[in-house]
């Protein structure tokens, strides 16, 4: 005889509608597993070596973005040019929204106005997908220098032999290197930039002595500056930062024009479907709302900001006249 387990009791009807709830449960488990192990593995782009600032910030929100993407998340260095290869690299990627690129704005603002062609033009060829933090740069002095402020550090200079000063740059042309000029106008010393390949191998060489200066973002400088390594005596910007309270900015100095802050984005390929755009900026806004992750960019020496992709191009176009500006004044010809 074929009796239905609905029939038999109360208890056993109960017991009957979990069982089918509990399957109906790991079936939508199963679906959304399938769903995350199937989407496209997504990367990120950075434009320079592992070991730098905008590295860690990378691998930090690669780390986060893995769930609300539900899709492996992955950095990529393509080091070189200040940024120019992993731009270009963005530009040929395909627009599926499986490629991104996380860069400050020396890439996006800096370098077309100073290459004559850089290989992308980002209004033309990028996309915003979301505005993270904004940042200060920083002049810092290797362990072996004397110098513990900005001041001593002048005044050792002008002991040196024929007063000159060497200081290390992430990238030539960059906001770094028209800082260095326009300290050594100001303070009248021969103040000359020496340009590597990245934050990274720059301090190894400040770590080593093998060059008394740096100028670079915070977060390039915080850690080896709370472990004494190198000293950071003056930082950008309208006021004192966090993470540095001691620490002067060339306004109170003297040296003024350099209040606008950069800033840090996320970009897409031109072309990728609005759906993908809206499903990462979406992703990336949830991530910072997550206090961790709000503490750790804090405590790399960043100002923590959503922007919408509309705020980000805003903040974008903004940034890029101000430097315009800056480097027409300063006579510096495209390279």
């Amino acid at each position: 005889m074929n009796l239905d387990i609905d029939t038999l009791s109360p208890r056993r009807s109960l017991i009957s509608f979990a069982l089918r709830g509990a399957a109906a449960l790991c079936v939508g488990l199963a679906c959304a597993t399938a769903m995350a192990q199937s989407a496209k593995p997504v990367r990120i782009l950075v434009g320079f070596p592992a070991g730098g600032g905008t590295d860690a910030i990378a691998r930090l929100l690669a780390d986060k973005l893995k769930d609300p993407l539900g899709a492996s998340v992955v950095v990529e260095n393509r080091p070189g040019a200040g940024g120019q290869i992993a731009a270009q690299a963005l530009k040929a990627a395909p627009a599926d929204g499986s490629t991104l690129f996380l860069s400050h704005d020396h890439t996006i603002s800096i370098l077309p106005l100073v290459v004559k062609n850089a290989g992308y033009h980002p209004a033309e060829d990028f996309v915003p997908v979301a505005g993270i933090a904004t940042f200060v740069n920083a002049f810092a002095v290797s362990g072996g220098t004397p110098a513990k402020g900005f001041g001593e550090y002048v005044d050792w200079v002008k002991t040196q032999g024929g007063g000159k000063g060497a200081v290390g740059i992430p990238a030539p042309a960059s906001t770094p290197e028209f800082l260095v000029k326009l300290l050594g106008q100001k303070y009248q010393i021969d103040l000359i930039s020496a340009p590597y390949r990245g934050s990274a191998p720059m301090m190894a060489d400040m770590l080593g002595n093998q060059i008394a200066a740096g100028v670079a973002s915070v977060q390039d400088f915080i850690e080896n500056h709370k472990a004494g390594k190198v000293r950071v005596v003056a930082v950008l910007g309208g006021k004192r930062q966090a993470a540095l309270p001691d620490v002067p900015t060339f306004s109170e100095l003297g040296l003024k024009g350099f209040e606008d802050l950069p800033y840090y984005g996320i970009y897409a390929p031109r072309g990728t479907p609005q759906r993908d755009i809206a499903h990462l900026t979406a992703a990336v806004a949830k991530v910072l709302a997550l206090p961790e992750v709000r503490k750790q960019l804090t405590e790399l020496g960043l100002t923590v900001g959503y922007m919408t992709p509309e705020q980000l191009a805003a903040r974008e176009q903004a940034y890029t006249q101000v430097w315009a500006r800056i480097i027409k004044d300063s006579g510096f010809q495209p390279q």
